[in-house]
């Protein structure tokens, strides 16, 4: 990359200018390390400058249409009488065009790839996300496949090591999901673990294997506390698999796409209704 590049040659021309100096080797050595360390750190904080002013844009771009989805969907609470389905495809509708401009976007972080190693793997990331909420899940697929050392989406983010277990499932591979899991599981500490846990617990209730989803339910509710994971436990624990929901998880665990979400719920109207003051 252009950062280890022109930190190899600064380093380069100190030495070389040391030597010429008759320097000692030690001063030598040092001005090298030095110089190299000074160029490497110096250019990654301009280039990193640059870069999150345009994920800044993004970040910003992403709330202001979430603001306006969510909006709707309170008005449309508020709103007796109106249609859910239409509601819904309006959502639908909102939330294809946000992702499908956040894709679009990610093409201005392109001309950064070439300044570290670790953009190309961010670049990735955010295309993997934005992709899996199109449902373009061939092109999942394929960015998924790129995964190796140093390569591919990075999957720190619980919700992209997520998406990647979900799609493991999906593709009937079992043992990749696990393998995902536990790899991941093991730095999310916290609740920041509650969706790997949910997900996992899910796919081995869904394989037909109840024993495994309540070994890990137990190990969840610990972890994270949350009331979610104590209620399945309970579930399974007296042979009420049919009980079992992640639907406390929220919107996070809809986002995989692997159930579907209660339509939203709009205030009751009052009264008779030939008179909405009930007269």
């Amino acid at each position: 990359m252009l950062s280890l590049l022109i930190s190899a040659l600064v380093a380069t021309a100190l030495a070389g200018a040391s030597i010429t100096s008759q320097v000692s080797t030690g001063a030598t050595v040092f001005y090298s390390i030095a110089g190299f360390a000074g160029t490497f750190f110096l250019v990654g904080f301009l280039v990193r400058k640059k870069m999150s002013k345009v994920q800044r844009e993004l970040q910003e771009s992403m709330q202001a249409a979430q603001g306006r989805m969510k909006r709707k969907v309170q008005m449309f609470q508020n709103k007796p009488g109106g249609n859910v389905k239409q509601m819904q495809r309006q959502l639908e509708m909102d939330q294809t065009a946000m992702c499908k401009e956040g894709l679009e976007f990610t093409k201005r972080l392109e001309p950064f790839r070439k300044w570290s190693l670790l953009t190309g793997r961010q670049i990735a990331t955010m295309r993997l996300q934005f992709n899996y909420q199109l449902k373009d899940f061939d092109q999942v697929d394929e960015i998924l496949g790129t995964c190796g050392f140093l390569r591919g989406p990075m999957m720190m983010d619980p919700m992209a090591a997520s998406m990647r277990m979900a799609r493991c499932y999906q593709n009937d591979d079992l043992a990749g999901a696990e393998r995902v899991f536990k790899r991941r599981i093991r730095w999310c500490w916290g609740d920041r673990g509650t969706l790997l846990y949910g997900l996992m617990s899910w796919i081995y209730l869904k394989v037909g294997q109840p024993n495994e989803a309540r070994r890990i339910l137990l190990k969840a509710k610990e972890a994270t506390g949350d009331d979610t994971f104590k209620r399945n436990w309970e579930h399974l624990s007296n042979d009420r698999a049919k009980s079992f929901s992640n639907a406390g998880l929220g919107d996070q665990w809809y986002s995989l796409y692997l159930e579907n979400p209660p339509a939203p719920k709009q205030q009751r109207m009052r009264g008779h209704g030939r008179n909405p003051r009930g007269f």
